[in-house]
């Protein structure tokens, strides 16, 4: 037997190892296939609720973005509403103050004219007053002429009635 020449008996030996290497080496590629096999399973699974969350998610965010959408076009109403109710506050309140200015002015006026008109009058009342004094003194005057003239009238007749 030559030195580069195996034995049968060692040529079995290296088959049998060679035989179970390929054996354990299937069996490994086996174990590691099916491995990587339920691995993959658990990832597409993951993958799939991972899918279904972010879709869940993009579902919620849509229905926040509309209700963001539905606000603002709210808000915005309600500033349009709020700017034309001001404006028509401020008009109001112009025209409030234009129609009180102008009732203070005529309140004024009137004032003017009543202190005026009582003015007048107190002058009228003194004036009427001082007439009817002097009517009266007059008056008293005429009474005194009176009677001194009915006494004199009554002393001549008195003294002609005496002469007949």
């Amino acid at each position: 037997m030559g030195n580069g020449v195996c034995s049968r008996k060692q040529k079995k030996i290296f088959q049998s190892l060679l035989l179970v290497t390929v054996v354990f080496g299937m069996i490994y590629g086996g174990m590691f296939s099916y491995e990587m096999h339920k691995q993959l399973k658990r990832t597409e699974e993951m993958a799939v609720k991972y899918q279904q969350h972010q879709e869940s998610l993009s579902a919620q965010l849509q229905v926040v973005y509309e209700h963001r959408s539905r606000l603002e076009k709210s808000l915005q109403k309600e500033r349009l509403e709020h700017k034309k109710s001001k404006d028509d506050y401020l008009g109001y309140k112009i025209e409030a103050q234009q129609s009180l200015n102008q009732e203070k002015n005529q309140h004024d006026e009137l004032k003017k004219q009543y202190y005026e008109l009582q003015e007048q009058h107190q002058l009228q009342e003194d004036e009427h007053n001082k007439a009817l004094d002097e009517h009266k003194q007059r008056l008293d005057q005429l009474h005194q002429t009176k009677e001194s003239e009915i006494s004199k009238i009554k002393g001549i007749t008195n003294t002609l009635a005496s002469f007949n």
